[in-house]
């Protein structure tokens, strides 16, 4: 549908290309399998379509959606995307591909393969993913080797539902938070995939321009963010858990008490249930995307600058807190060094989190994208030195990206490059999305690998002198 905010949109990464709109009439929704709890899709159905069917329908299932509802479900699952209910592993609950391959061969994956009575679908499609031989679905997740044209979605049951956030009082409480996070997620104790957030963040999603609290330059200093805090309904806090547990009102209070427990080893930590909070507070946004309920509220943040537009940095890091303090001083002091303010989100789970952070920038000024750009390319090389990779980028800094997952002299994109130039042998599909690049473009200049994305927000070019 072309809504990949933060990592692109629907820019082609080679001038004069075709953009293919698969969102305008791909749009439908082909089966909802009530007693199997999945659907099929097309890449226009959107998280509010399928919500807004599946409540048509008066079915007792959930979908899984982002912090924003507007995009493709089929999309987001294929960048690898992620939500906030026990399905919040989008690409772990699709169950079956059809994929329109470069030659124009049509392929079904998984037991899609295999036909069914009298030409249907065959009725284990979205039942089992793997079926039998090797398992392809992977390979046409963030990368060009086909456009995917229908996907199976697992769906979840609905169920009982409770959501809470805890607050804690110190910004050096954050490797500690870390830790106490990851035996809870991997005991399963926790509900949902959890976002950590910092106290900023209780400014920017008042929808409030930064200039009501901050008329200074560079980024909102700290004692300026506790003093404002301090005036809404969380108080002087530095950073936020929100979570959400699932099942029966006996065992929701039982896992209630466990997190709780837990994380009063951290002093002056606060847990607040949503009647705790006003209506209008953050809190209830999450009530409602961790009960599959499709929102908007999520970007009430680009009215933290005029003019916003915003880049995610996304690197994946251990759910240890030294891990996870390493990433974030790198962050923290390249995003104070270039002056954008440190709005980070923390998708946390049992062995990885999701470190997202945003910066937000106004983009009708060349100097703010141009240190976006310098940000984020420091930001790659510096994690990456570090050990740690981005796990979705910004289509112009795929290439930068893809070369820091270089193990084994480059296995890993030879590979890539290898299966590319065997289903698209004339390069024709997304040249250079996630870095993948087909035989006749590669090693021609059309890399972007340093200061060429600043270079061409000055209107100078990407790619090769000879064909600009």
């Amino acid at each position: 549908m072309g809504r990949n905010i933060g990592y692109g949109g629907t820019a082609p990464r080679v001038p004069g290309s075709v953009v293919i709109d698969l969102g305008r009439r791909m749009n439908r929704i082909l089966n909802i399998d009530a007693e199997n709890a999945s659907c099929l899709v097309e890449p226009g159905v959107s998280y509010f379509a399928l919500y807004e069917e599946i409540q048509r329908r008066k079915l007792p299932l959930w979908i899984d959606t982002p912090d924003v509802g507007g995009g493709s479900v089929l999309g987001n699952a294929i960048d690898r995307g992620v939500g906030y209910t026990p399905y919040g592993d989008h690409f772990a609950n699709h169950c079956g591909l059809e994929i329109v391959l470069p030659n124009g061969e049509l392929l079904r994956t998984g037991m899609g393969a295999l036909p069914g009575k009298d030409g249907a679908d065959n009725p284990t499609w979205q039942s089992f993913q793997p079926a039998y031989g090797p398992y392809s679905d992977g390979i046409f997740s963030q990368s060009n080797f086909g456009i995917v044209v229908r996907m199976g979605m697992w769906l979840m049951p609905e169920t009982g539902h409770q959501s809470y956030l805890i607050t804690f009082p110190r910004e050096e409480d954050f490797p500690a938070i870390v830790d106490i996070i990851r035996p809870l997620a991997q005991q399963r104790v926790l509900g949902n995939i959890p976002q950590l957030r910092h106290a900023v963040q209780e400014l920017a999603t008042t929808g409030r321009l930064k200039t009501d609290f901050y008329d200074g330059t560079g980024p909102v200093p700290r004692d300026v963010i506790r003093k404002h805090a301090a005036t809404l309904p969380l108080g002087d806090v530095s950073w936020i858990f929100y979570g959400t547990q699932y099942g029966d009102p006996a065992s929701i209070a039982k896992q209630l008490d466990l997190i709780r427990d837990a994380f009063s080893k951290i002093e002056g930590a606060k847990m607040m249930l949503p009647e705790e909070i006003p209506a209008e507070h953050y809190l209830h946004s999450r009530v409602s995307v961790c009960s599959g309920v499709p929102v908007m509220r999520e970007l009430d943040w680009l009215n933290w600058v005029p003019n916003a537009a915003h880049l995610f940095f996304s690197p994946i890091v251990p759910t240890r807190g030294r891990d996870a303090k390493v990433v974030h001083d790198i962050i923290s002091r390249l995003h104070a060094k270039y002056g954008f303010d440190l709005l980070p989100t923390l998708c946390v789970a049992g062995r990885e989190m999701h470190y997202i952070a945003n910066i937000v920038y106004d983009r009708a000024s060349l100097d703010e994208k141009r240190r976006a750009a310098t940000c984020m390319r420091e930001m790659i090389a510096e994690t990456a030195a570090e050990g740690y990779g981005e796990y979705r980028t910004h289509i112009l800094f795929a290439d930068m990206v893809a070369g820091t997952y270089n193990w084994g002299n480059n296995a890993l994109m030879r590979f890539n490059e290898t299966i590319k130039d065997a289903l698209d042998p004339n390069g024709i599909l997304a040249p250079g999305r996630n870095g993948i690049w087909p035989k006749r473009f590669r090693g021609k200049g059309w890399e972007i690998r340093g200061t060429e994305v600043e270079d061409a927000l000055e209107g100078k070019g990407i790619g090769p002198k000879a064909h600009l």
